[in-house]
């Protein structure tokens, strides 16, 4: 059955921290609604657990290395069709408000009928540093991130307002307008709850002074025992060296929690604005993130690693034909979303360009499911590659030892067990051969970095160079 469909679009929202998920401090009734209308997927990837390559994937329903969009420099441009290009070429209304995080170069077509309140990367290049990875260019020390976690409000939080209250306003404009031939999907893409940790007080006075747990396996400083590549991005960033005490890390979780409750805010003035203007019958609702985010577990705040916390993403789908209140454990991966798309509005499925290995979620899905996700940019001086089944996860290296979780006896990924698993270790490694040759994929990627570095005035001149922070910002 074909309906619209409204997609919302979070960024850096942790898997974990909605209340439908288990989460025991964080407050999300409006998620935790939708959860209850529809299906929750508690096993869904990022395709890259970093904003740029993340959003390329989504828009195009390939693998990173199949796209080709690496890292928060090499941003969507348009040239691989997209389910946009798809949907409005075959008379579909398709519309995009907010946050995208694409090149944003003139005369780009992303395929959308509409862009409103568009965020593309900075200037067109975006943090380019990022490309700097062997030694890798000094982007700060992270200090921003906890000094960040208050009550107050973000240029981020005043965009957010904005992206919703457009969104209200096209919906109430659809709503009174002839019924269209053809189903339409608009895309809500917010922000939150990406640092800054700044949040308006009634959001961060949830959680401010409250004797929130402190997040899994936390310790002070850098772990000299964690894994190598874990070391390395944690001092890469540095986020995890400010905090002093318990208090600055239940302030910044404060902050934190605070932007997820805002942002589910969010969606509950949306869900409300569907039933208000007579579009909640007709109307899918799916609900995701860009990717995760650490929350300091581990000691790790940021994303950039295979984590659950930061490859995982929350996913929702609610509407006809849904099963209410169901949680699907099979892995399912952000390619996922653009045959899921094309499937919600009636598009048939040969039309899709998405990946062979995506598959729509308004479909039985194989249990035995392999999804993938992988990393070429700051932190990492070569490729990571993560696979996951129902049972294990398996992430591999290219300059590092692997690791491999037992999932059904460690759903924490506390326990390393790959020095004790050579066997599984390697049948792991033969089944990431059928997705790709990491080290290809890891010389095609810094291929396509070094191009970049020479376009913008070479290594030494982009050491240099001052830098956009730690995130973009807001345009006027």
């Amino acid at each position: 059955m074909a309906s619209n469909l409204l997609i919302i679009l979070s960024d850096e929202h942790s898997p974990g921290v909605m209340g439908c998920a288990g989460h025991p401090d964080v407050a999300t009734p409006h998620l935790d609604a939708l959860a209850a209308s529809g299906t929750r997927f508690s096993n869904a990837v990022c395709a890259s657990p970093i904003c740029v390559p993340a959003r390329a994937a989504l828009a195009t329903g390939r693998a990173v290395h199949e796209a080709g969009y690496w890292d928060n420099v090499d941003a969507y441009d348009g040239a691989v069709p997209s389910w946009h290009h798809v949907l409005r070429e075959r008379g579909h209304e398709v519309v995009s408000i907010g946050k995208l995080h694409y090149r944003g170069a003139e005369g780009e077509d992303y395929g959308f009928s509409a862009s409103l309140l568009p965020m593309h990367i900075h200037g067109g290049r975006g943090e380019v540093k990022m490309l700097l990875r062997n030694p890798p260019a000094f982007l700060g020390d992270g200090a921003n991130m906890l000094a960040s976690a208050k009550a107050g409000e973000s240029d981020y939080n005043r965009y957010d307002d904005r992206i919703c209250e457009t969104a209200i306003d096209w919906l109430k404009r659809k709503a009174a307008s002839p019924p269209p031939d053809k189903p339409w999907v608009l895309m809500v893409s917010l922000v939150a709850p990406h640092f800054p940790l700044t949040v308006p007080a009634p959001f961060f006075d949830l959680y401010a002074g409250r004797a929130l747990r402190l997040p899994k396996a936390y310790r002070f400083g850098i772990d000299e025992k964690a894994h190598p590549f874990v070391r390395q991005y944690a001092r890469a960033t540095g986020y995890n060296v400010h905090f002093r005490d318990e208090a600055d890390v239940r302030r910044a979780l404060a902050g934190y929690y605070g932007l997820v409750s805002f942002l589910d805010a969010k969606v509950g003035r949306l869900m409300a604005a569907l039933h208000e203007f007579g579009l909640k019958d007709g109307t899918r609702v799916m609900y995701l993130s860009d990717h995760g985010d650490n929350v300091g577990a581990r000691g790790l705040w940021g994303k950039s690693t295979m984590y659950a916390e930061s490859a995982g993403i929350p996913l929702i789908l609610a509407g006809a034909g849904i099963q209410a209140g169901r949680v699907e454990e099979t892995p399912v991966g952000q390619i996922d979303v653009y045959d899921t798309v094309l499937d919600a509005v009636g598009v048939p499925a040969e039309a899709s360009t998405a990946s062979a290995r995506s598959r729509s979620l308004l479909r039985d899905l194989p249990g035995d499911r392999v999804v993938l996700s992988e990393y070429h940019t700051v932190g990492s001086r070569a490729g990571v590659f993560m696979l996951r089944d129902a049972h294990a996860k398996y992430v591999h290296y290219c300059d590092h030892p692997p690791q491999l979780f037992d999932l059904d006896e460690d759903p924490d990924e506390l326990d390393d067990i790959a020095a004790r698993s050579p066997g599984r270790v390697r049948a792991w490694r033969d089944r990431l051969a059928e997705f790709c040759d990491p080290d290809e994929v890891d010389r095609r990627a810094k291929a396509r970095q070094a191009e970049l570095i020479g376009k913008f005035g070479g290594a030494e001149a982009i050491r240099a160079g001052a830098g956009i922070g730690g995130h973009t910002p807001v345009s006027a």
